[in-house]
């Protein structure tokens, strides 16, 4: 399991229940673009989506991004959470240094 030292993820509750399941907890470093799924797998995508558009209403561009996630299928998403694990592999193998694509 990956997940930060947020409260949530620290809570005694939370901690015991990770620990009935038998999951093994991974450190995550406190920020890698190569284990972000929101920068290598949803920005990426929506960098090319938006690519040539220019916005000049805070609205539109709201309303742009709002129908390219929209018209995404459930595997897209999950898609970049198999990426996820795959790329954290792979930096850990790596000795923590950044994932090149």
């Amino acid at each position: 399991m990956i997940h930060d030292n947020g409260r949530p993820h620290t809570a005694a509750a939370t901690q015991n229940l990770i620990t009935t399941f038998g999951w093994e907890q991974f450190d995550h470093p406190p920020y890698s673009p190569d284990l972000a799924p929101i920068d290598f797998h949803l920005f990426l995508h929506l960098k090319s989506f938006l690519a040539g558009w220019r916005f000049h209403d805070d609205n539109k561009v709201k309303e742009a991004v709002t129908r390219c996630f929209a018209s995404q299928a459930a595997s897209f998403y999950d898609e970049g959470i198999h990426k996820l694990a795959q790329r954290y592999d792979k930096c850990l193998n790596n000795g923590g240094k950044y994932v090149e694509k």
